[in-house]
């Protein structure tokens, strides 16, 4: 007992001085932005001597110190409505007036203290950074007090919770849009050595198993299955429903909600996480009690079981992860106007524009949306929760705009390692043991964008070989030239030249184009059902053809009345869909399960009328976006269409040796047979996805 009484003393003694070091640190730090800023002082107009200076910083210090620990949790609470950009920014204003309050209840706060509004937050920022930093490197020379504090966390939560059941729990980290092949490059280049140590060695822990998405290779469609277990009727990221007149946007708040919704009703299941289960920065719940930044709750505003935003409380109650939160995300913001400027100066080809509010989206999504998801899953662990399933989109949005190989990227890759070996280390402090699964929803492909390389849009494509008006800059490209010239002669009309073509069918609405990465949707909204080709020729006779033979086009999907539904190809190629085979027509450099993919899709209620996947490139593996992404999915070709899953040996194989893991509702049953073996959570098996697929 007097070992034990002597370490708790010890513990306690070094805690007290730690916190005097960091209050000795934070003057010094007051006193020196005293005498180097102008508009704050630490003395009386008459002056003071250097002892009543002192003073006067050692009181500021710590009183702001003291409100910053009792005062920050309550604002952060009273903040979780603001938008999480804001917030981000309001970080330095809310510090700075703390500052201004500390230095007002200085007994002489009337004499002294004195600054001004806007250096307050200023030296709040820097003072707050210092503070953590200190805080940080003495804990560091402590060898223990990294394992202590977890502990401590640990101890905390088992006292307000049951005892934990000894089986092991699951958490599933979700890397968005890391592509095996990316996995794979990034080990090999040292930028992942967390991964690398779990494949490495004479016994690795983990096994690399690669998986092939359906046609729709996305977030929403990939997420949705993995979830909940079935992503029917999901044809693309964003498409338009004739039987409701709207745009379905996967990353919409009420477009997420009903398209959870559907799943559920679909399947019958409330999903993977049905059972002490927490959501963390996804698209869909999986049907957890526990959720934060989820996107389809994030309408339920009324209700008070929406707790999508509560993870920024658990996260930014603490001033210290507030402050470096906020310095990361706009030294982010500066480090992506840099790399935008030096793309720009160097001329790097493929490029695009990167202006706007994409700096602050960026840093949301590779620093806001990292700490707090990590911070979250940190704390589901050491509550013992039974599945925890997270996504880090950080490397998926740098990559659409720097590109999926690019130096930008793989930075992403190294600090998603590295937030990968946090939970690991976590979980070794957990009250359960946890088995960790790293996965990804897709990969990304290479390559510029179809305007760039053409000079006009996919809709502008459309429109010419429609008939239908097109900018003046679509005119003068070859590809807008060959389109009009193609409808005149499907018209049976003379070419003319000059603006001849311009008449615009009266009668007919103009179509709905759409683009999804390299898969692009047309459909005609005055049409009630899906058209057939037949319906589409006698509507526009050259619009099909001038879609299947442009060179940035790999390949057409169409319902036909004679076959069902054909695929078009350039030079007049045309296969039925029920006779589709990988290996030949429009389908051949596009890999192996091509065909199973899109008589999938075709099969689907809201498949538009005309489907459109862009020319793909299998030496190189490039594709062409019709988006303005230098790295995208969301269709068929190259990269985009085989993310990973990263699994413990503990678990049995995903799939035998002659069977290939396809689609994200195999995905599904595979983590659902894992938590299965680690007894728990028992997800509803009253309808199996493999009858729905049927």
């Amino acid at each position: 007992m007097r070992g034990v009484g002597r370490v708790r003393w010890r513990r306690l003694v070094s805690q007290i001085g730690r916190s005097v070091a960091v209050w000795a640190v934070s003057t010094v730090t007051m006193l020196v932005l005293a005498g180097i800023l102008p508009d704050f002082q630490l003395q009386s107009a008459d002056g003071d001597s250097a002892t009543r200076i002192a003073v006067t910083a050692a009181f500021g210090a710590g009183a702001f110190g003291l409100l910053s620990a009792l005062v920050w949790p309550l604002l952060v609470r009273l903040l979780l409505l603001v938008p999480a950009l804001v917030l981000g920014l309001l970080v330095f204003v809310l510090n700075g007036s703390l500052l201004l309050i500390a230095l007002r209840i200085n007994p002489d706060g009337g004499l002294r203290g004195q600054v001004a509004p806007e250096t307050a937050v200023v030296v709040a920022a820097v003072m707050s950074a210092v503070a953590s930093a200190t805080g940080g490197a003495l804990a560091v020379r402590d060898d223990d007090a990294y394992r202590r504090r977890l502990y401590r966390l640990a101890d905390r939560r088992r006292r307000t919770l049951p005892p934990g059941p000894s089986s092991p729990g699951t958490v599933f980290l979700q890397l968005d849009g890391v592509g095996h092949d990316v996995l794979l490059g990034a080990v090999a280049r040292g930028l992942m050595p967390t991964v690398a140590k779990l494949l490495g060695g004479d016994r690795p822990s983990h096994r690399l198993t690669p998986w092939r998405t359906d046609w729709s290779s996305q977030t929403g469609a990939s997420q949705l299955g993995i979830l909940h277990g079935s992503n029917h009727d999901i044809p693309a990221f964003r498409w338009y429903e004739k039987d409701t007149g709207e745009v379905m946007v996967c990353n919409r708040p009420t477009s997420a909600a009903e398209l959870q919704r559907r799943a559920i009703e679909y399947t019958g299941d409330g999903g993977l996480l049905t059972v002490d289960g927490a959501s963390r920065g996804n698209l869909f719940s999986g049907g957890a009690d526990e959720q934060a930044l989820v996107l389809s709750i994030a309408t339920r505003r009324r209700n008070r079981e929406n707790r999508s935003r509560a993870g920024y409380f658990a996260y930014f109650s603490d001033p210290a992860n507030a402050v470096r939160t906020a310095m990361s995300f706009v030294a982010e913001v500066g480090r992506e106007i840099g790399q935008s400027t030096r793309a720009r100066l160097t001329k790097q080809r493929p490029r695009i524009k990167r202006g706007g509010l994409y700096p602050l989206v960026r840093a949301f999504a590779t620093v806001v949306e990292r700490d707090v998801v990590v911070a979250a899953v940190m704390g589901d662990m050491l509550a013992g929760r039974t599945a925890v399933y997270a996504d880090l989109v950080a490397y998926d949005e740098v990559a659409h705009h720097s590109g999926p190989r690019s130096r930008d990227a793989a930075k992403v890759l190294q600090r998603l390692d590295r937030a990968l070996a946090l939970i690991e280390n976590v979980a070794e402090h957990a009250p359960r043991p946890y088995r960790i699964v790293v996965l990804s929803d897709h990969g990304q492909s290479p390559g510029e964008t179809f305007q760039g390389r053409y000079g006009l849009t996919l809709g502008d494509l459309v429109r010419a070989g429609c008939g239908l008006p097109v900018p003046r800059r679509a005119r003068r490209t070859h590809s807008g030239a060959e389109a009009r010239a193609a409808v005149r002669a499907a018209l049976r009309r003379p070419v003319e030249k000059g603006d001849g073509l311009h008449r615009q069918p009266g009668r007919h609405s103009e179509p709905v184009v759409l683009a999804s990465g390299n898969l692009g949707l047309v459909s005609f909204p005055d049409v009630p059902h899906r058209m057939t080709k037949e319906e589409i020729d006698a509507r526009h006779p050259a619009l099909l053809t001038t879609l299947a033979n442009h060179p940035g086009v790999g390949f057409v999907l169409v319902r036909s009345e004679e076959h069902g539904g054909v695929v078009l190809g350039a030079h007049g190629a045309e296969l039925p869909v029920s006779e589709l085979d990988d290996k030949q027509g429009p389908l051949a450099d596009f890999g192996p399960g091509v065909a199973d993919a899109v008589r999938r899709t075709h099969s689907f209620p809201h498949t538009a009328d005309i489907m459109v996947n862009s020319w793909y490139d299998p030496a190189e593996g490039e594709v062409l976006a019709f988006e303005e992404q230098i790295g995208s999915h969301g269709g068929l070709g190259g990269s985009q269409a085989k993310p990973f899953l990263l699994s413990p040996h503990t678990f049995s194989p995903p799939v035998e040796d002659d069977e290939d893991l396809v689609g994200a509702e195999h995905v599904h049953r595979v983590l659902r047979r894992w938590l299965r073996e680690c007894n728990g959570p028992q997800v509803p098996l009253a309808a199996e996805p493999e009858e729905h697929a049927a």
